[in-house]
């Protein structure tokens, strides 16, 4: 079933903000935090500092009406810097990879590709767009078993 949430982006204090609000809602994260240590080396990227290895790579907590709310911290090493405009993304997870790449076509005409839909390691097809307005996108589609594409 296709979902939504909101992810947000944080300049370092991800686990902070998370733990925090995990109290406030009252739940428990979707999955174990993932850190930037638990990522496999990417090809041509340079090595992680042992600070930024402790960030936080991803992080789903369950808020409220079947929402999540989703998080990472930007890394300043990397060049990233949090901002009004950045600091927060929509993302869809549609039911089919199809679904998924029309809506990014869609979505991403007159705006610009952040990072173009792609086969990603932790299992999706994963790709991050800006619309015409400024709005941040983020799309997972993850196949289950039953689907074949």
């Amino acid at each position: 079933m296709a979902k939504v949430s909101i992810y947000l982006n944080f300049q370092g204090d991800a686990k902070e903000a998370f733990n925090y609000y995990k109290s406030v809602f009252n739940t428990e994260f979707a999955s174990p935090m993932m850190l930037m240590g638990d990522v496999p080396a990417m090809e041509g990227m340079p090595p992680l500092s042992d600070e930024d290895k402790s960030k936080v790579m991803h992080v789903s907590l369950p808020i409220l009406a079947g929402i999540q709310i989703m998080g990472t911290d930007s890394l300043e090493s990397m060049g990233h810097q949090r901002k009004i405009g950045n600091n927060m993304t929509i993302n869809l997870e549609p039911d089919t990879r199809e679904e998924t790449e029309r809506l990014f076509q869609l979505l991403s005409d007159g705006g610009s590709d952040i990072a173009p839909l792609q086969d990603m390691f932790w299992g999706s097809y994963w790709g991050c767009c800006l619309d015409r307005f400024g709005i941040r996108w983020m799309f997972n589609h993850t196949k289950s078993p039953q689907q074949n594409g």
